[in-house]
């Protein structure tokens, strides 16, 4: 053992204070397995007096002076956001030091460009933690499945999503009233928007597709939608037809004609409760893999916490301590394919549609006229209630989202229907 390596803590909430204390209660065997000590040389926070329980000479409050200290070798980010994360994981670069992150927001926003500053520096930027909490899942996809070709990934990356949703089946409540005790239990933030609409969904579903597929894609390239619009009626129906509901990030590689492009989308569907991903309850994660030769492969685990992310960062904080000391950086992502990614109007979907309708003759006829207007399958239809309690409850066949939009939209406008009262996606995921 040599002199050890020094790691500078940006930000030190739920993840950074419980990186801090596994750091210290596993320094033998971090030393054991990385070939020299660890040690945190210092901490950046904005308000000191905050946490008492840190060592105050490790607290600073000039994070850019910390990341460019001489006495520090790596630098680990917790403190989340865009700004000022991006400029001082530049800054670490440009220093010489390679990065531990969990940020997802960043990195699906200039990924392609920290791994360009971090490639020129000769040093290595991990984020395990920035996707599915503790689950190993990017290093298989960037490390262990790269002699393979990826065809889907599809998975559960949100826990408070998960939790709602997983409750409003259990319980029959509605969505608000779930929310309500997911943020009771910390399992949603104050403000769930971040959450509830998607956002942070999206961010994971483009690192995901960006590592599968070997193409850049950036949060604006991922069609989003939340689940605030998702009823207790929903999801009873969706029992009804063998589905429950789940918020899914979906990344494909699929054919466009002259060759492959990658769709991403995240929104809330129904899927078959015989598929491995119906099952994953609570703030539980999952994602599921499909590769070209390894088959199908499923990734589980705790997808938030302190704890649990600490643990994926440290893993992260290992792997490029051990490179630090051979002198090396690991290999990162690649973006050789650059596949185009093809709009959420030209990805086929179907669709679970209830319909508020007049309840008299031709009514049925005059809405599959509209379906067949667009060119569009229906697979199942049944009516509910009489009078004016009747309501037409239709599951489409695949077609193009921007068809299906149509239909609905035309709809909207026929007299005899008072309202479009639900449509959820439908995912057979096979």
């Amino acid at each position: 053992m040599t002199a050890p390596l020094r790691v500078a803590l940006l930000g030190c909430g739920t993840v950074g204070s419980a990186v801090l204390r596994l750091v210290e209660e596993q320094a033998d065997d971090l030393a054991a397995r990385i070939g020299r000590p660890i040690e945190v040389a210092g901490i950046a926070v904005r308000r000191p007096a905050h946490h008492p329980d840190v060592p105050q000479h490790l607290l600073t409050t000039d994070s850019a002076a910390l990341v460019r200290r001489d006495d520090v070798d790596l630098v680990v980010e917790v403190i989340g956001g865009i700004e000022p994360a991006r400029s001082l994981m530049y800054a670490a670069f440009e220093a010489g030091k390679s990065v531990v992150s969990a940020n997802k927001a960043l990195l699906a926003e200039d990924g392609p460009a920290l791994h360009a500053a971090a490639a020129k520096a000769g040093v290595d930027l991990y984020y395990e933690a920035a996707v599915a909490g503790a689950i190993p899942l990017l290093r298989p996809l960037r490390e262990s499945l790269a002699g393979d070709q990826l065809r889907r990934v599809v998975g559960i990356v949100n826990g408070t999503t998960n939790y709602i949703l997983s409750r409003m089946a259990e319980t029959g409540a509605g969505f608000a009233e779930a929310l309500a005790e997911a943020t009771e239990l910390g399992y949603a933030e104050a403000d769930p928007t971040a959450d509830v609409d998607g956002f942070d969904a999206a961010a994971k579903a483009a690192i995901l597709a960006s590592l599968a597929f070997h193409t850049p894609v950036s949060s604006a390239d991922v069609h989003r939608e939340g689940i605030s619009a998702v009823s207790a009626t929903d999801v009873a129906r969706a029992a009804e037809i063998g589905c429950t509901v789940k918020l899914l990030a979906i990344c494909e590689r699929v054919p466009n004609g002259t060759g492959d492009s990658v769709a991403v989308r995240v929104h809330p569907a129904m899927i078959p409760t015989a598929h491995p991903l119906a099952s994953v309850g609570g703030a539980f994660n999952a994602v599921f893999v499909e590769a070209e030769a390894a088959g199908q492969l499923m990734f589980y685990g705790q997808g938030a916490g302190g704890e649990p992310t600490a643990s994926a960062v440290l893993g992260d904080l290992v792997a490029v301590a051990r490179n630090r000391v051979a002198g090396a950086s690991g290999q990162g992502p690649t973006g050789y394919a650059d596949l185009a990614v093809r709009p959420m109007a030209e990805t086929p979907t179907r669709y679970h549609v209830s319909l508020d309708v007049a309840d008299k003759p031709g009514v049925l006829a005059g809405v599959a006229q509209e379906f067949a207007r667009q060119h569009v399958s229906i697979s199942t239809v049944r009516q509910t209630g009489h009078g004016d309690a009747a309501t037409l409850v239709i599951v489409t066949h695949s077609a193009p989202d921007a068809a299906l939009s149509a239909t609905i939209a035309a709809l909207r406008d026929m007299p005899v229907v008072r309202g479009v009262t639900s449509v959820l996606r439908v995912e057979g995921l096979s």
